[in-house]
């Protein structure tokens, strides 16, 4: 598929995907949706693609949510399709926002407005890192839009059910370091600088070994909300599959021979905020 409303680029190990319509915001409309979904299946079936970056074009915009002037296109309207969306057999309104089994690390660079649905992608992330500009805001319920990618769900567990039912229920926007401060979002930049820092993020997460980022992410995933017996069986399913892995075998002789990244001689460590003396 050629994409002509995201942008999709491989950097080494990091693959930044790119809301693309600045002039309308990166709203998402029906080719948004379809690109959306191709472009994550990339991604997810990429093995050399270890970390994903997402970001809208412009400074503007991350998104703005759902193309309203798209109507009933992005949405379910016969009785078959709406079964199979409840059933979860289709992968979201915009985008494949309802998949839940991508166990490799996203982060969201958000460069200006995130609402809605565009609110939706950034808690789509695992990481969320803000420029100072940006804004975010549950938007859509000025016109009895309901949130339908994710947000019910994903919202409150990153920032507690009190605050996310605020923002649900009054659709009130909030500025960047709102967001920080409860929890929304990981860390505020300057305007400009989401990016840059996205990347160098996710460079150091994709230089990291990555199969025990994906069975913990999974884990951490999987059992949320579950009875804490239930969570500690998902951990240890998860963990009894990556600690035979021959990376888990070449950790433990870096570990042992003194070959750690972190204290080779006459280099500063590379795991951040690690200080030796």
């Amino acid at each position: 598929m050629n994409f002509s409303e995201i942008a999709y680029e491989k950097r080494g190990s990091v693959t930044v995907i790119r809301f693309n319509r600045p002039q309308a915001r990166n709203c998402i409309g029906p080719t948004t949706h379809r690109e959306l979904v191709e472009a994550w299946t990339r991604f997810r079936d990429d093995d050399e693609a270890k970390v994903a970056v997402i970001t809208g074009t412009g400074d503007k915009a991350f998104c703005a949510g759902g193309d309203l002037k798209a109507g009933h296109e992005l949405v379910p309207v016969t009785p078959e399709e709406i079964a199979a969306h409840n059933r979860g057999e289709r992968p979201g309104i915009l985008g494949p926002s309802r998949w839940t089994d991508i166990y490799k690390p996203i982060i969201a660079a958000i460069n200006g407005v995130a609402y809605a649905g565009g609110l939706e992608w950034a808690c789509f992330a695992d990481i969320r890192i803000a420029e100072e500009h940006a804004t975010f805001g549950v938007t859509c319920r000025r016109w009895n839009i309901g949130l339908a990618d994710g947000g019910t769900q994903r919202l409150p567990r990153i920032v507690g059910m009190g605050r996310a039912m605020e923002l649900i229920l009054t659709g009130r926007v909030i500025d960047a370091r709102e967001a920080e401060r409860i929890g929304l979002v990981n860390e505020v930049v300057p305007t400009g600088k989401s990016l840059e820092r996205a990347l160098e993020l996710a460079a150091f997460i994709g230089d990291l070994p990555q199969p025990a980022i994906h069975t913990d992410k999974e884990a951490a995933v999987r059992g949320f909300g579950l009875p804490l017996a239930e969570g500690l069986r998902i951990e240890a399913e998860c963990f009894n599959r990556s600690i035979f892995d021959s990376a888990t075998t070449e950790g433990l002789r870096q570990f042992r021979e003194r070959d750690h990244p972190d204290r080779r001689p006459g280099q500063p460590p590379r795991t951040p905020g690690l200080s030796r003396d």
